[in-house]
């Protein structure tokens, strides 16, 4: 089964993913490592790709980002449009 990209980006959360964790004042190693510690083995240059929309996410690292960031999911998923 081939993954499609979305409006040319391979994910929608990356950038709300980087905002927060400069908000946090985290590195993206720092971030990899407490992925890592969720059992998400993601590497800085996987949260590089993330954060730069060139990676997908799946849906249990999106859980994972949520915890480890402590947020609600909503606010890593842009509002819905009427497009």
């Amino acid at each position: 089964m081939k993954i499609c990209h979305y409006n040319g980006k391979a994910n929608i959360v990356g950038p709300r993913i980087r905002m927060e964790r400069l908000r946090q004042d985290l590195t993206q190693n720092e971030l990899a490592i407490r992925m890592q510690l969720e059992n998400v083995d993601l590497t800085q240059k996987c949260i590089s790709r993330i954060e730069t929309q060139e990676r997908f996410v799946a849906d249990f690292e999106l859980r994972a980002f949520c915890k480890v960031l402590k947020l609600d999911i909503r606010r890593l998923l842009p509002p819905l449009s009427d497009d």
